[in-house]
């Protein structure tokens, strides 16, 4: 047990500069385009879905708030909303550089959860545009700073923050992990999952509501210490949001709509990841014959 904590807390340190550098990096980029993207996505018409799964691939601070926000006052369709919140990875790419992921390995998750987001935009829109007329703007009220984001204290305060918190929260699901691999056994655990290729996105996209970073992280660290593959947790990271679900319930008027817009989120990362994993099973099958 204590080489289990000892192993934990040294593997969690390591990643202190890795992610402080990532954070610092995105923290100057979002201080610097954050209007400009918001302003795009507002004025993305008809290819809201394309703009926004592209915009919402980048890692910022509170873009899927921001992306709620601008639905709530009806100024992006509900198409794009889909597509910034499928897309959007949260604290998926900080641990992938940390833990030195191959590059390829990461365009290719965050290419197929943007083409994912892409067709999903589209064809909810076309859905609602054959169905409904377009609705009243209502004013945007921007909860970025007050929900998610410290960038008024500046990029270097705010990327320590946002280190520390991703520190502490990998440090401690790190452990909880390792426990439950020593308890279980790992083979246990990832033959189980592995071999139930419905039951594991359905587990995983229920992961994904949770409405913070913590779903992106226990998703990213399960995949990493090979506890779930590569479409499970493309299903949960689908679904995850990050902190734009709990918003769209406090902004969005209407709480059965924002059921709906949960359970269209949840079933399409859930169905995504299913034919995922069952085409990844297919690919192997094929190699062995």
């Amino acid at each position: 047990m204590l080489d289990l904590l000892l192993d934990a807390i040294i593997d969690s340190i390591k990643l202190i500069p890795f992610l402080f550098i990532t954070y610092l990096i995105m923290e100057y980029m979002e201080h610097k385009t954050k209007d400009k993207t918001k302003e795009t996505i507002k004025k993305s018409g008809k290819y809201g879905p394309f703009i926004g799964s592209v915009l919402g691939i980048f890692p910022q601070c509170g873009f899927s708030v921001s992306a709620t926000n601008l639905y709530a006052a009806r100024v992006i369709t509900l198409g794009t909303l889909i597509a910034v919140y499928l897309s959007t990875s949260d604290e998926m790419l900080p641990i992938f550089l940390s833990k030195a992921v191959p590059l390829t390995t990461i365009l290719s998750i965050l290419g197929i959860k943007l083409i994912i987001g892409m067709i999903a935009g589209f064809v909810i829109d076309l859905c609602m545009r054959l169905r409904h007329k377009g609705q009243e703007e209502e004013k945007i009220i921007d909860l970025c700073e007050k929900e998610h984001c410290h960038c008024e204290h500046g990029i270097i305060k705010s990327a320590l923050k946002h280190t520390l918190n991703i520190f502490v929260f990998i440090l401690l699901v790190t452990i909880i992990i390792n426990f439950a691999i020593y308890l279980i056994g790992e083979e246990h655990i990832y033959g189980f999952l592995e071999n139930q290729p419905i039951l594991g996105p359905i587990i995983a996209g229920l992961i994904g509501l949770i409405p913070n970073c913590a779903s992106s992280v226990i998703l990213t660290q399960m995949y990493l210490d090979h506890i779930i593959s590569v479409a499970t947790m493309v299903s949960g990271l689908l679904v995850g949001a990050g902190v734009g679900l709990a918003v769209l319930f406090k902004m969005n008027k209407g709480i059965k709509e924002n059921i709906k817009i949960v359970v269209l989120l949840y079933s399409i990362g859930v169905i995504a990841g299913i034919l995922l994993e069952l085409m990844c099973n297919w690919v192997r099958f094929f190699l062995h014959i």
